[in-house]
């Protein structure tokens, strides 16, 4: 597609091309793989890379514009037909970097003719008269894959781009061609174009080494072209839309006119966010094998991000499944399985009825792919908050192992965010990629849960920021995982209790029976103050806004609560593993209950421990001891006694199922 002089080209082009006579190289690196938006007569044009730098030089007089990789050698991309074969003739073939002295002469040799626009040579051609320089550009491509190690360069490498750095010093502006005018008359360089993933990809005495190298970042797409693009898109779906289905029967979806076409065209623009224009379009290609509307075009990304069309938030389900787990009537109930917790619960379920409803980060002009739902449970240890994020992965997707746990006590040493995201290149475990970059790729729909996440390195800190705004992370492959269909869960101690720095003497922050309104401002307060002055991430507690969870401690009813259900737990093993009924008396349960909550910083599972320590290993002592018992017997705990060792013993009674009478105490 040949443009028009006046069109508007992006930037990195005016800019290239604004600069041609006093740079003789230019290093292009970033997004300049992507389709790239030219304007003409209030129309874009998405074009590639190698359109847009030849409708740009054009004007200015180049007859010819070549590219070189390392595969396919060089070629002829774009040429005026009066030159096309005189450049066919006069090129070489071209091997980078060299494997030999005399093959790295060769191709500096070739580079230096393309430079001088064969002068020399053409000079040559007619005795009766001289042949003027051809205007060339030669495009490198690959050119971060031309070395294997940029900071280890071989002699031959070196010596290749010290002959380039020569050559950028020494070359000459060449003449426009006969008739030029305007800007194409001047003098002007065949230039270089080296095309590097990075800017650090060659190496960095080449790009300081000389005045003549200029790098050039070719950068993502912002707001704006993602929009013009979806607008082109749009006129592209309407052209291709009727080859798939009769005229008249469009889908009711496509509004093709007024506020509603561009409220389609506004959607599509801001679901792309953080996408490349060509992803735009492979995701235009995905809408309409797959016979969707325009306005469904949000879908269509969805879809090219995570690679799947299930979408378990869109259908009622979820909504079922969140009512359920409110009702206090159903046993499996998030108020049923979490005691004692009611603001906590209450706030999770409507943190959750947003996720469901997509209103996360509804009111920024643009929420971008932000998670579903961000919870940071607060509180004191076994106040429930583990067993609250098994309760959001079953409600949500029923099943309590739909969520996946990190201890980030795992990732408290530098470099640790490597586990998570990948190593980069040239480190060791980079083949592997990253734990939790896999494990949402291979399943977008699930919980995950960062327990004790103030343990964690601020390395890895920094990646959740990323993750809490933008809803992506970019693993050591260079590989994009998305976040939008998570809920991630963070627990936390915080705000509780802290440890003296110069006595590392534990100290409570916070005091058992406190109102909860009153708990719950002063851990709060205490959490800010953390991760402001002691780790110096004020953002990571913007972004998590007004998603603190504040739990309570276990009052003495709950623990009592507790105790039952856990004592209820150990009679079911009993019973289902060994057909023994297990039995209290009220005396016997009194103690337990005593040992079992007398220090209410340590919760439910506290209560766990020192049952298990009270009741089920002596009771298991006294088991072994009664290898005959059939199904059906009875073990009556009476007594409950620590000696002065603290060892614990129980005072046990067994009635066999099938005779009468006790079988004997046991100690």
């Amino acid at each position: 597609m040949d443009l028009q002089k006046e069109a508007r080209f992006p930037l990195f082009a005016e800019e290239l091309a604004g600069t041609l006579s006093v740079h003789a190289q230019y290093v292009l690196y970033g997004n300049f793989r992507d389709l790239h938006l030219v304007r003409i007569r209030d129309r874009d044009h998405p074009l590639p890379l190698l359109g847009v730098l030849w409708n740009r030089l054009r004007p200015l007089g180049y007859q010819a514009l070549l590219l070189c990789d390392q595969v396919s050698g060089v070629q002829v991309m774009q040429a005026d037909e009066s030159v096309r074969e005189a450049v066919l003739t006069l090129l070489e073939p071209l091997d980078f970097p060299g494997t030999s002295p005399a093959q790295t002469q060769r191709t500096v040799a070739q580079l230096r003719a393309i430079s001088e626009g064969w002068g020399p040579e053409r000079a040559k051609v007619r005795g009766d008269r001289v042949l003027p320089p051809l205007r060339v550009a030669l495009v490198i491509d690959h050119a971060s894959r031309l070395v294997s190690d940029v900071n280890r360069l071989t002699p031959e490498e070196r010596d290749f781009f010290l002959a380039c750095l020569q050559l950028a010093g020494e070359a000459k502006p060449v003449e426009g061609p006969p008739g030029a005018t305007g800007d194409a008359a001047g003098a002007l360089f065949n230039p270089l174009i080296w095309l590097a993933d990075g800017e650090r990809d060659l190496p960095n005495w080449l790009l300081a080494g000389s005045e003549r190298i200029r790098t050039v970042a070719v950068p993502e797409p912002d707001a704006d072209e993602r929009r013009r693009m979806a607008r082109q898109l749009r006129r592209e779906y309407l052209r291709t839309a009727p080859s798939w289905q009769p005229a008249g029967e469009r889908p009711p979806g496509d509004r093709t006119t007024g506020e509603a076409a561009e409220e389609a065209v506004g959607a599509f623009a801001r679901a792309a966010s953080g996408m490349n224009l060509t992803a735009m379009q492979e995701s235009l290609r995905l809408a309409l094998a797959r016979d969707l509307p325009f306005d469904r075009m949000p879908d269509a990304v969805r879809i090219y991000r995570l690679g799947v069309e299930r979408n378990p938030w869109s259908r009622d389900e979820i909504r079922l499944r969140i009512l359920k787990g409110e009702d206090p009537s159903d046993e499996r109930a998030i108020p049923r399985r979490v005691l004692g917790q009611e603001a906590a619960v209450a706030m999770t379920l409507d943190i959750l009825k947003r996720a469901a409803l997509g209103l996360s980060g509804a009111q920024a002009t643009s929420p971008g792919h932000r998670p579903r739902g961000v919870l940071f449970f607060a509180g004191p240890t076994g106040t429930g908050k583990t067993e609250l994020a098994k309760a959001v992965a079953s409600v949500l997707f029923d099943s309590d192992q739909a969520y996946l746990r990190f201890d980030m006590s795992e990732f408290s040493a530098a470099h640790s965010a490597d586990r998570l995201v990948g190593a980069p290149p040239g480190y060791v475990g980079f083949e592997a990629g990253g734990e939790l970059t896999t494990a949402v790729r291979e399943n977008p729909f699930r919980v995950i849960l960062f327990d004790e996440i103030e343990k964690a390195d601020k390395g890895v800190l920094d990646k959740f920021l990323q993750v809490l705004e933008d809803g992506r992370l970019t693993d050591g492959q260079g590989v994009t995982t998305y976040f939008s269909e998570c809920v991630l869960i963070f627990t936390s101690n915080l705000g509780v209790q802290r440890t003296d720095p110069q006595t590392q003497e534990w100290q409570p922050l916070v005091e058992p029976g406190t109102p909860y309104p009153e708990l719950e401002t002063m851990v709060r307060k205490n959490i800010k103050e953390h991760f402001e002055r002691v780790i110096g991430r004020p953002e990571l507690m913007n972004r998590l806004g007004g998603n603190v969870v504040v739990f309570d401690f276990i009052s003495a009813q709950v623990a009592e609560q507790i105790f039952d259900l856990q004592v209820g737990n150990v009679r079911r093993q009993l019973a289902a593993g060994h057909g023994i009924v297990l039995e209290l008396t009220e005396e016997a349960r009194e103690v337990l209950l005593d040992h079992c909550t007398q220090d209410p910083w340590k919760g439910g599972r506290g209560i766990g421990m020192v049952l298990e320590t009270h009741l089920i290993n002596p009771l298991a002592r006294a088991l072994f001891a009664k290898p005959h018992l059939r199904p059906g017997a009875m073990a009556l705990v009476s007594d409950v006694r620590q000696d002065e060792t603290g060892r614990v013993e129980i005072e046990v009674d067994f009635k066999n199922g099938t005779e009468n009478g006790a079988e004997g105490g046991a100690r």
